[in-house]
């Protein structure tokens, strides 16, 4: 059932509206106008998709809200409409964008407070916030890549905010160039799927590229043009994901300002590529061999990631190469058909690495700029409210029992066991005991023992304003209540997300359910992997009481290998030998040869020779009667060898 509501294309207008407003006169108001402005859009676009959520509730199971803003495109039969459409996969999506958006943008009111820029800051915000809600409330392919590289501007612009800096400029720029190399696979996919596709395919009047359209039409196509549609959409996918081997912008991303890297890292743009698989769940399922790779892409960036993530000292790259490997969970549960499983950890993930990037950047303002976790410490005394909430959001992303993470991440391990793909499971448990040590390790050198960094920056350290607390209590409370939407049915649960988005995702052969599994199987799964990750979490506790020292222990045991994750397993340095540089030796000859060679020495050339005439031409025109005589007789005997060379006719 389809519900016409004109009212839906206001969720991404009023952020849009809001961005606009912040160009236009943010620098003629005061902070506060402008930042009362920046969170009252986002937060009514979040009342609007409550709105929307409470009626997809109360309608029959697979309804469907749309707006049929406009038509776009109109060419020999192919339409392409401005359609803004929620279900229960989109309306989640939407929830999270906004809710969670609206708290990052709440705390940024006090993080950058004493940002000279702080006009722009919000407008980039704002536009990234309705870029983002197009992107998954688009009902098309089309509609979709323009908030795909709305997106992509945006994370561009915020990663590079403060552009005086070179590194942090140079950081924009690495994500911008990276992403592009993804995004020009979607539309080479998305080429291919208009050709596949005969247009008008839809009895609604829409184009064949509709995301209805596409799924309903993937089995009957051939095989070999389905799989090769659904690898090139994927490879957009690990640029926006950042997974193998597009993974490296994100790392550098952390450059920016720590808001962005909780709204654009954790809970938004890096999980674009998450849905659009999830959205277009009936193509890939039709393309088993896209299925499996993007499992294990999914696995193997999950444990690259993590291990990284162990050596890493920077307090947001720490978080970031843990998104990373959150992100490959994601995946690995898409590769397995476990799309329900996917978007239920996108949701916690949001919440618990939500909290962590801001409860970071509550640390990173309370010691004056300091994200080096050897020189802190002790932050549990100064900063109650951020270790009370980092700590819950440490526990949620470990996995441990209670909180949401242990039942998202167990949803993905018990729906990858039930599929067979017992290999794939053993990576995600390694996965998951890599994460809660490096998690628990964090939490140790940075709240706990004593202060290690500059006296001063400790003496002066202090819990952040309200502006910046109030967020991390409530993402809190998220942290543990929002995994109790998908309780499995072994816990005594009805999985109510699972139920949710089931006709979302229903060609989904186990749509994030673990069915082939007995309940003593999932018992002794969620066992399993709850002794690993506490075993895990009590060894990286006792190890870490001898603070940034037992780095040397652990540098002992991993031998070489401690080198290749330290540099993140120099997948940059391979980049930079394998493709950087031979392109800028390639651009050197070609500017050498073609720019200066060529293009160059002929413009040169023509302005010469123009050059030599007219001085030619000058020098003759002197003045000098007797010049011109000759001339006038050069002239008559040209005319007259003329006359008589053409035989006097």
């Amino acid at each position: 059932m389809v519900s016409a509501e004109s009212w839906l294309r206001w969720i991404p207008l009023l952020p849009l509206l809001g961005a606009v407003l912040h160009v236009a006169v943010g620098y003629r108001v005061g902070r506060r106008a402008t930042g009362v402005l920046a969170c009252s859009v986002v937060g009514v676009s979040f009342l609007l998709a409550l709105r929307a959520f409470s009626a997809l509730v109360s309608a029959p199971e697979g309804a469907v809200l749309a707006d049929d803003v406009y038509r776009w495109i109109a060419v020999a039969g192919f339409n392409i409409d401005v359609r803004l459409v929620l279900d229960s996969l989109s309306v989640v999506m939407c929830l999270v964008i906004t809710g969670v958006g609206f708290l990052i943008h709440v705390y940024s009111t006090g993080y950058m407070a004493h940002d000279d820029d702080y006009a722009r800051f919000f407008a980039y915000l704002n536009l990234f916030t309705s870029a983002m809600l197009v992107l998954v409330m688009a009902d098309n392919l089309v509609l979709m890549f323009v908030g795909w590289e709305g997106v992509g501007l945006c994370s561009y612009l915020l990663i590079g905010f403060w552009y005086t800096d070179t590194a942090k400029a140079s950081a924009g720029k690495k994500a911008f160039v990276v992403n592009r190399v993804g995004d020009a696979a979607f539309v080479i996919g998305t080429f291919l799927l208009f050709w596949a596709l005969a247009p008008g395919a839809s009895d609604m009047g829409g184009s064949s590229l509709r995301f209805a359209d596409i799924n309903a039409a993937a089995p009957g196509l051939s095989p070999g043009l389905v799989t090769a549609a659904a690898l090139l959409l994927f490879v957009g996918a690990t640029g926006k994901s950042a997974q193998i081997p597009l993974f490296v912008w994100l790392p550098d991303a952390m450059a920016g300002p720590t808001p962005v890297s909780a709204l654009i890292h954790a809970a938004t743009m890096v999980t674009a590529g998450v849905y659009m698989v999830a959205r277009l769940n009936g193509l890939f399922e039709a393309a088993p061999a896209a299925m499996t790779v993007i499992a294990w892409v999914g696995a193997i960036t999950a444990l690259m990631a993590a291990t990284v993530g162990v050596v890493q000292n920077d307090i947001k790259k720490v978080l970031a190469y843990s998104t990373v490997s959150q992100l490959g969970y994601m995946f690995m549960a898409l590769g397995v058909g476990a799309f329900g499983a996917a978007v239920f950890h996108v949701m916690t993930h949001a919440f618990f690495k939500g909290l962590l990037f801001l409860g970071a950047g509550s640390v990173i303002h309370a010691l004056h700029e300091e994200q080096d976790i050897r020189k802190m410490g002790g932050m549990r005394a100064r900063t109650p409210v951020t270790w009370a909430t980092f700590a819950v959001a440490t526990l949620a992303i470990a996995g441990v029992p209670g909180l949401a993470g242990f039942f998202s991440k167990d949803a993905i391990l018990a729906a990858t066991f039930a599929g067979g793909h017992y290999g794939l499971w053993l990576i995600g448990l390694a996965g998951a005991a890599l994460t809660a040590f490096y998690m628990t390790r964090l939490l140790r050198l940075v709240f706990f023992d004593s202060f290690r960094g500059d006296r001063e920056r400790g003496e002066q350290a202090h819990e952040s304003p309200r502006s910046m607390t109030v967020p991390l209590i409530v993402l809190a409370v998220l942290s543990v209540a929002g995994g109790y939407l998908g309780v499995p049915h072994a816990l005594g649960g009805h999985d109510v997300l699972g139920s949710f988005l089931a006709p979302s995702v229903s060609s989904a052969a186990h749509a994030g359910h673990a069915l082939h599994l007995s309940m003593a199987v999932e018992w002794l799964l969620m066992l399993v992997s709850t002794t690993v990750v506490l075993g895990s979490m009590g060894f990286a506790w006792k190890l870490y009481a001898a603070g940034p020292d037992a780095d040397v222990v652990v540098r002992g045991a991993l031998g070489r290998a401690w080198q290749w994750m330290a540099s993140a397993w120099r997948v940059d340095e391979a980049y930079e030998r394998l493709v950087v540089r031979p392109i800028g030796r390639g651009a050197g000859f070609l500017w050498k040869s073609v720019d200066v060679g060529l293009i160059d020495s002929f413009a040169d050339g023509v302005a010469m020779t123009a050059g030599v005439l007219a001085e030619t031409w000058r020098r003759w025109n002197s003045g000098s009667v007797q010049h011109y005589a000759l001339s006038l007789l050069a002239g008559a005997l040209a005319l007259v060898a003329a006359v008589l060379l053409g035989g006097g006719g």
